[in-house]
């Protein structure tokens, strides 16, 4: 993005500020949380407590211990590189989105998932994904689908889109701190919905990229949205981007979209038939997957490497969940609220619409008269999953 819109990078070392509460309070609950969720031999449990330790200490230490049981880590060249004038800091003193994506790669090497003993590839937080995943919620959620397939056309069309966006609520790391329940639908701030469905349905059918953000009951509603997409003819293959390992807790995998399909595929009704569309899809190459590296790398999109700047510059639409993407899409700084969302993502090499729930202080395209009305109502509207945006750029 161009320099002279830069804006401060987001750090948590200002009091008070939703970044300090994410590394004073959810990363040590987490840890804690994983620590009791599967049960771990003494030698990951002393890996997470030194991880518990070095968070509360707020010091952040090199990612591989030579002389400890998983040697040297496998990327370690690359997180030197990227943590150059960081390491050994406080984790609160270096940007936001950096500091989050090295606790988690952290928390993997503390539960051995790229170590070779027995815990090599097991998730940390599959219990709670699959939890999610099988709750009568999600029962009720897909039971909802038989009504909205009696909906006109466009009302169908709106109500996967907008449960593709308010999907995005169900984020198990927000929700590690939040207070009560993800309550009703709120307010949409910014709705560029009539330009992702113009981009869809002016032009021949083409291929659209998805981000997806978490799994479980986000990932549902944005399989629902890419069988409406494919099954309605406004994309002719749809690529779902997922990350290769598991990060920012329901972040999803391959593996999580396999649940998915299969919890999808063996529900009646609607949601059954949105599953077997979707199995077939996959096995036709109409919908195919994406794990690349850069997913789980703590850097923006504008530093994308070629190979995945080349597939979005050949889609019709990229399609980018949640607000992990949406800080990495726009940069995670303190832009003025009225940024353009065009400018700041003028680097992007195609058309891209961003569906997020807004869960951190980053904000742009937002009117400052509308911002200023929603600060003065004293609620928490910048971070509580309250709100939403879709946003848009040709």
């Amino acid at each position: 993005m161009p320099e002279a819109m830069d804006a401060p990078e987001i750090m948590g070392n200002v009091p008070g500020a939703y970044a300090l509460g994410v590394f004073r309070e959810r990363h040590p609950i987490l840890v804690r949380q994983v620590r009791e969720a599967l049960p771990y031999t003494p030698d990951r449990l002393r890996a997470l407590d030194a991880l518990l330790d070095e968070v509360v200490r707020d010091v952040m230490e090199p990612l591989d211990d030579p002389d400890g049981p998983d040697g040297t880590a496998h990327d370690h060249a690359a997180w030197a590189a990227w943590g150059r004038g960081k390491i050994g800091r406080r984790w609160v003193d270096v940007p936001f989105l950096w500091a989050e994506s090295y606790f988690y790669r952290k928390l993997l090497e503390a539960t051995g998932y790229f170590g070779d003993g027995p815990w090599r590839g097991v998730d940390p937080f599959g219990p709670a994904k699959q939890a999610e995943l099988h709750s009568t919620a999600v029962d009720d959620e897909l039971a909802a689908l038989d009504h909205a397939a009696t909906l006109p056309e466009h009302e169908r069309a709106a109500g996967v889109l907008l449960g593709s966006l308010w999907g995005n609520r169900a984020d198990l790391s927000h929700a590690i701190t939040a207070t009560g329940g993800p309550g009703p639908v709120g307010e949409l701030v910014v709705d560029d919905g009539a330009l992702l469905w113009s981009l869809l349905r002016d032009r021949a059918p083409g291929k659209v990229c998805v981000l997806a953000d978490n799994a479980g009951r986000e990932l549902l509603p944005d399989l629902v949205l890419i069988d409406h997409l494919l099954d309605r003819g406004l994309a002719a293959e749809v690529v779902l981007h997922v990350k290769p390992q598991p990060y920012f807790v329901s972040d999803a995998t391959p593996a999580d979209v396999a649940a998915s399909l299969r919890r999808l595929a063996g529900a009646p009704g609607q949601a059954g038939k949105t599953g077997e569309r979707l199995w077939r899809a996959m096995g036709a190459g109409r919908l195919a997957l994406r794990a690349h590296p850069f997913s789980c790398a703590p850097l923006p999109y504008s530093d994308m490497p070629d190979d995945l700047r080349e597939e979005f510059a050949s889609a019709a639409l990229t399609i980018t969940k949640g607000d992990l993407n949406y800080r990495r899409l726009v940069g995670d700084r303190f832009w003025p609220s009225a940024t353009p969302f065009a400018a700041v993502t003028s680097y992007f090499p195609g058309p891209v619409v961003a569906l997020r729930t807004l869960k951190s202080d980053v904000l742009v395209g937002v009117d400052e008269a509308v911002s200023a009305a929603l600060d003065a109502s004293g609620r928490s509207w910048r971070t509580s999953g309250t709100h939403a945006t879709i946003q848009g750029r040709p």
